[in-house]
């Protein structure tokens, strides 16, 4: 058992490489976005247009030995169109189901604060069930299944708000940022004769990947830092500047993330400092701030970060 985990944490490393070959200063969002694949969760990314949001997902999954699907929401996107449709045969005389996008291992949902609320949830079942319901059947999505979504701030014309319902099915909320003008130099010099993309391989089967998704929830957890997690989430339920703090669900998902995020650092147990590092991406988005809090300028990010500096750290020698 010990050496099939050297060689998924081995097979991790080389993904991680491959993103860092395409992405020039990208390392903790390219290690974030591993986490909420090896745990199961899916991801959302915001930032503005051109920083490559999208060019990190087509990394992971060329990376990946799995089926890749592309969703470009737009306006006048369908549920249909993202889950599949229902076609009659006349030479057959009965319906077939043509699957839609939703149906492979990788899905990229870009853009996906373009199109109208309607379509965004037809996202919802299979994101949180592994399945879909087309006209009234249930049916399973491909194993493993993994969500990147990529949208523009909310401030840019033309876009849709996520609904909460939809925000709390993210396992992390992250941003790209803006290059340093040392990576951004670094990137002009890649991209001047070809893209490196198209120059990495895929490094990790499908099997493989589902076989790193099992040893990540074999990662042990100590009793002391669940009850820190539960610290952290019941926190934002008594804030003042907090109008619905985090459900459960948010819970369960700090320690999923937490346990993928050890496992990537050839750990074997969760520490404290690995559910604090995470904390902002696993809880902001899934709290709605108070018109006060919004009045004085406080943000998701900056409560959850105040929470976390305010709240003890359990302390033990040895948390395995």
């Amino acid at each position: 058992m010990a050496q099939q985990t050297f060689l998924y944490n081995s097979k991790i490393s080389q993904v991680l490489k491959n993103i860092n070959q395409v992405m020039v200063g990208k390392e903790e969002p390219a290690t974030l976005s591993l986490v909420a694949l090896l745990a199961g969760g899916h991801v959302l990314l915001e930032d503005v247009p051109g920083v490559g949001k999208t060019m990190l997902v087509r990394t992971i999954a060329k990376s990946l030995d799995c089926d890749f699907k592309r969703i470009q929401f737009t306006p006048d996107l369908l549920p249909s169109d993202v889950t599949g449709v229902s076609i009659y045969n006349p030479k057959e005389m009965e319906f077939e189901f043509r699957a839609g996008p939703i149906f492979g291992n990788i899905v990229l949902a870009d853009e996906i604060n373009r199109t109208s609320p309607k379509t965004q949830s037809s996202l919802l079942e299979g994101m949180e069930e592994m399945s879909v319901t087309v006209d009234g059947a249930t049916i399973p999505l491909k194993q493993p299944f993994f969500v990147m979504a990529t949208q523009n701030p909310i401030e840019y014309e033309g876009t849709y708000p996520l609904p909460e319902a939809q925000l709390d099915r993210f396992l992390l909320k992250l941003k790209m940022g803006y290059p340093n003008a040392n990576d951004e130099i670094k990137m002009l010099d890649k991209t001047s004769k070809q893209h490196p993309i198209q120059s990495i391989d895929a490094v990790m089967t499908k099997e493989e990947l589902i076989g790193v998704q099992e040893q990540v929830k074999e990662v042990y957890i100590e009793q002391n830092v669940k009850r820190y997690i539960v610290d952290l989430v019941t926190s934002t339920r008594s804030h003042p500047l907090i109008y619905l703090g985090v459900s459960p669900r948010g819970s369960i998902a700090m320690m999923k993330a937490a346990k993928a995020y050890a496992f990537i650092h050839d750990r074997d147990y969760v520490l404290p400092d690995d559910v604090k590092f995470l904390a902002p991406y696993v809880l902001s988005h899934r709290i709605i701030l108070t018109s006060e809090a919004n009045f004085e300028g406080a943000t998701n990010d900056s409560i959850i970060r105040e929470i976390v500096d305010k709240l003890s750290i359990p302390v033990r020698k040895d948390f395995r």
